[in-house]
């Protein structure tokens, strides 16, 4: 979704209010929670909506 907006990572972050490391612990999958404010802001920031980003692996 970051490609199809053509946003870097770097801007995402500083549009949600998170910092870059922690942008790219959701990003890798290695996140084992969101608020769903964060969740919200991303989503505003990429005009998406959460279904667009986020995917169910059952370990």
């Amino acid at each position: 979704m970051m490609a199809k907006r053509k946003i870097s990572s770097g801007e995402l972050a500083e549009k949600v209010g998170i910092t870059p490391a922690n942008l790219s612990i959701l990003k890798t999958g290695k996140a084992k929670a969101i608020r769903f404010s964060t969740l919200e802001a991303i989503c505003n920031a990429l005009d998406c909506q959460p279904g667009d980003i986020l995917e169910y692996k059952d370990d």
